[in-house]
């Protein structure tokens, strides 16, 4: 079973409102199903930096709703999110991993404090902008992936309970992008050609780099190849992520050929960052240790004794087959048929059966 706008109905549906084409449109095709749609844009990073878009945004939510004629709600949760997601991301960086907020983000704050807030002003169902399906499934609320394919955001939403994936609509879940560009173009909307977001909210378009280094000193160290030759030095281990070709700064080389560097492994004790050439066994895994595994509703029958499912370690990539194992309550092995490029600890592994997301857990390790 997947999303219906149907259970949307006659009901009070608290609309996760950000200002772009996304959520617009869900509005819209809210209040043609009949629901009775309150809108609630989320204030989640306060610094005045110039980077990010939140007072554009909110503004962008205002016309909106005069637009559509549905009342507008603005709730400020920086607070929680520099508590439960911020601190989260840079404890991640000084250990030397590359996180993922938006997941996080997901389940502590706009399944988390948002949801609670919708409950206070009288919802009884959430909606958002996601490009996802929810349902019941045996009488729990369950998470599909969106029709859309190559806009599937279920890989981020992994982390929701479904206790809160049973309250939930996702209007856009059957649809595909060009279909939500078109539905905001005829229906009129001001922000019909708005560029949508990427990226997170409080990096915005700035370097990478330099926003991490207000936070964290930067601790260079060296750069060496797996057989330990001197190559360089890195500018701080949490710059890097495995796998990462660009921004290297090794350049042409007389002594080696023209095959272009990767980031291979990090060894956070020593500082020292290993790069090889080409496509270097290193950069390959088939198998991984994951932490911190959550299920959408009980775990699969079978995790205990070798279940087959399929999975993905980052975003947009295709479904590889695997087999997981349980370790303990929390920890899982996961083996893959084919050897996985550029497993980053940090990153999440998602699980999935068929069109149904079942659930994560944390990258450790790989080999």
């Amino acid at each position: 079973m997947t999303n219906s706008l149907e259970r949307a109905a006659n009901k009070r549906v608290i609309l996760g409102l950000s200002g772009g084409v996304d959520s617009a449109v869900a509005a819209i095709l809210l209040k043609e199903a009949g629901a009775d749609v309150h809108a609630l844009h989320m204030t989640n990073w306060e610094d005045d930096d110039g980077y990010c878009t939140a007072a554009a945004d909110l503004q962008d939510a205002r016309a909106v709703c005069e637009e559509l004629d549905i009342p507008l709600h603005h709730a400020n949760f920086a607070r929680q999110y520099r508590d439960q997601v911020f601190e989260y991301f840079l404890d991640e960086y000084r250990k030397g991993r590359t996180p993922n907020p938006d997941v996080l983000c997901n389940r502590e704050i706009k399944f988390g404090v948002f949801r609670d807030y919708a409950k206070r002003i009288g919802g009884d169902f959430l909606a958002t902008g996601h490009y996802a399906r929810s349902g019941i499934v045996n009488g729990h609320g369950a998470l599909f992936k969106g029709a859309d394919k190559n806009k599937d955001q279920s890989y981020f939403l992994h982390a929701v309970s479904a206790e809160a994936l049973a309250e939930t609509v996702f209007p856009l879940g059957d649809l595909q992008k060009a279909d939500v560009r078109r539905i905001a173009r005829e229906s009129g909307l001001s922000i019909h050609n708005k560029k949508d977001s990427t990226g997170i909210c409080f990096i915005g378009e700035r370097p990478f780099r330099d926003f991490l280094s207000t936070y964290l000193p930067a601790n260079p160290g060296p750069m060496k190849t797996p057989d330990g030759e001197d190559i360089g030095t890195h500018q701080g281990l949490m710059y890097y992520t495995l796998g990462q070709r660009q921004g290297l700064g090794i350049g042409g080389r007389n002594d080696r050929g023209e095959e272009p560097w990767y980031v291979v492994g990090k060894d956070v004790g020593s500082n020292t960052l290993i790069v090889a050439q080409g496509e270097h066994d290193l950069l390959f895994s088939n198998w991984l240790v994951a932490a911190d595994a959550g299920w959408i509703g009980s775990p699969p029958a079978g995790l205990d004794n070798n279940l087959k499912c399929k999975a993905k370690i980052r975003y947009r990539q295709a479904d590889q087959d695997c087999v997981v194992t349980a370790l303990d309550e929390t920890a899982l092995e996961v083996r893959f048929d084919s050897a996985q490029k550029a497993v980053a600890p940090g990153q999440f592994v998602v699980f999935y059966d068929g069109e149904q997301c079942l659930g994560g857990a944390v990258i450790d390790r790989s080999g």
